[in-house]
C-alpha cells in the first residue's frame, strides 16, 4: 500500500470518527447569562448533536454552582455530557496587588491556578483518552503543561479575546496617570504570557478575522481557524406585541471591565439628554454584578438600573433599541449576535461590532462618538418602521452566518485537520 493510499484511508476514517472532547472553562457556564457561557454551552450542545462525546470541566470561583436552579434547557444539555465542577478561590487582597507590582506575572491570570484542581485534572486525563482538549480562554491555559504531559490529545485554544489588547485599550481610555500606567503594566505582562503560550497549542480557534490577523502578527506558527459565534435560532422568538417602543437598553455583565467602562461612558455623556433633554426615551440597564454606585444613575420613569434579570431573552424582547457602547474590547460580542437574532435595532461602536459581517445602516447602526450615538438614537426613537427594518435584516444575517450547527461543523472540521496533520507528519 502506498503512503498516499494510506493517508486517504486515514482521512476517510477520521471523517466519520466520533471524537472524545474535553472542554476546560474558567467559570461555570450555567446559567447562560453572558457571552462566555453561551458560547461554551452552544459549543457543547452542537458537538453532542453531531454525535461526539463531550466532557466539560469548569472552575467555579463564584460558588454559584446549583443544578437545581438550572433551566430545563440547561438540564437537557447536562444529561448528555460528563460535567464536573471544581471550586477555587480567586480572591485577591490589597497586599497581593501591591506585591504583584514587583512581579513579572499578572495576578489576573495567576489567581486561576490551583494545584488541587491540577491533580484532579490529571486523574481525569489518566482515566479517559481524549482526542481533543479545548481550552476556553487564556485563564485555563495555566494547566496547559500538565495536560500536555498527561494526554496525547490535540490541544485547541479558543481565543475569546486577545486579552492583552483589552487591557491596552482600557489603559488608553484612562486620564489618571497612575491608572493608565497600572493598566499598561498588566497589558504588557499579559501580552508576554500570551506570546509564551500561543505556539504551545496544536491549533487556535478565533471568532474574528481581526483576531486571526493579530495572532499571525504576533508570530503564531500553528494553524488558526476563524469560527464565528454560533447560536440556536429556534430559541430566539421575537414578539413585537410585548416590545416597548421607543426604549433603549443595555444588557451585559459589569464585572467585565470593557462593559463597565462603556456603560459608564454612555451614562455620563447622555444622562442629561435622557433625563431633561431631547432624548425622550426610557433607558434600561440590566446584567450581572452591577456595582452599587450605578444606583446613583437611576431616575424614576427615565433611567432604570435593573441589575440581573430572570430571563435575558424576555428582557431583550421587551425593549426595542439595543446599545453597545464598547470602547475597549476584542473578539465577537455574543450579545450583539443574540440581539440580532431577536430582531433588535442595535447601535454599537465599530469595536463592539468587530468580527460581525454587518452593513452599517442596513442591519446595525455604527456610532463611534457621542455625536454619532446621539444622532442614531434620535433617528431610531422617532421611526419605529426604520428600527424594525434594521432588526429584520439583522436576523437574516444571523440565519446566514451564525447558525450553531454550521458553525460547529466548521469547528469539528478544524479538529480533524489538526488530527490528520499529526498522522501525516508522523
Amino acid at each position: 500500500m502506498s503512503i498516499l493510499t494510506a493517508q486517504l484511508i486515514l482521512i476517510n476514517y477520521i471523517t466519520f470518527l466520533v471524537l472524545k472532547i474535553l472542554i476546560l472553562t474558567h467559570r461555570v457556564p450555567f446559567p447562560q447569562n453572558g457571552g462566555y457561557p453561551i458560547v461554551v454551552c452552544n459549543t457543547a450542545r452542537g458537538l453532542v448533536n453531531l454525535g461526539h462525546e463531550v466532557s466539560l470541566i469548569a472552575l467555579n470561583a463564584k460558588k454559584s454552582y446549583n443544578r437545581n436552579e438550572y433551566t430545563q434547557y440547561d438540564q437537557e444539555l447536562l444529561s448528555k455530557i460528563n460535567y464536573k465542577v471544581f471550586e477555587i478561590d480567586t480572591r485577591v487582597t490589597v497586599l497581593d496587588v501591591a506585591i504583584n507590582l514587583f512581579s513579572k506575572s499578572s495576578f489576573n491570570i495567576n489567581r486561576y491556578y490551583d494545584s488541587e484542581f491540577e491533580k484532579e485534572l490529571i486523574k481525569e486525563l489518566k482515566n479517559t483518552n481524549y482526542d481533543i482538549i479545548q481550552f476556553e480562554g487564556l485563564l485555563v491555559s495555566l494547566y496547559l503543561n500538565a495536560v500536555r504531559k498527561h494526554s496525547k490529545a490535540k490541544l485547541i485554544y479558543r481565543a475569546h479575546n486577545i486579552e492583552n489588547q483589552i487591557w491596552e485599550r482600557l489603559s488608553e481610555q484612562k486620564t489618571d496617570p497612575f491608572k493608565k500606567s497600572y493598566l499598561k503594566l498588566h497589558a504588557k505582562r499579559i501580552k508576554t504570557y500570551e506570546f509564551e503560550q500561543l505556539n504551545n497549542f496544536d491549533g487556535i480557534a478565533v471568532f474574528t478575522e481581526q483576531d486571526k490577523n493579530t495572532l499571525i502578527g504576533y508570530g503564531t506558527k500553528i494553524p488558526i481557524e476563524t469560527v464565528p459565534v454560533g447560536i440556536n435560532l429556534a430559541q430566539y422568538k421575537p414578539d413585537f406585541s410585548k416590545t416597548e417602543f421607543p426604549s433603549l437598553f443595555f444588557l451585559g455583565s459589569l464585572d467585565w471591565l470593557p462593559n463597565r467602562e462603556g456603560i459608564e461612558w454612555f451614562l455620563d455623556n447622555f444622562y442629561t439628554d435622557l433625563v431633561d433633554g431631547d432624548l425622550r426615551v426610557r433607558f434600561y440597564v440590566a446584567g450581572n454584578d452591577i456595582p452599587e454606585r450605578f444606583d446613583d444613575y437611576d431616575v424614576m420613569g427615565k433611567i432604570f438600573i435593573q441589575g440581573e434579570v430572570d430571563d435575558a431573552l424576555e428582557f431583550v424582547n421587551s425593549k426595542s433599541i439595543m446599545i453597545v457602547p464598547l470602547l475597549s474590547s476584542g473578539g465577537m460580542r455574543v450579545k450583539i449576535v443574540e440581539g440580532m437574532a431577536m430582531q433588535k435595532c442595535i447601535i454599537s461602536t465599530s469595536l463592539g461590532a468587530e468580527g460581525i459581517n454587518y452593513e452599517n445602516e442596513v442591519n446595525i447602526l455604527i456610532a463611534n462618538n457621542q455625536e454619532e450615538f446621539y444622532e442614531a438614537i434620535k433617528q431610531c426613537i422617532s421611526d419605529e418602521d426604520y428600527c424594525k427594518s434594521i432588526g429584520l435584516n439583522a436576523r437574516r444575517l444571523v440565519q446566514e452566518q451564525h447558525d450553531v450547527t454550521n458553525v460547529t461543523i466548521k469547528l469539528v472540521d478544524f479538529y480533524k485537520i489538526i488530527i490528520i496533520a499529526q498522522f501525516i507528519a508522523s
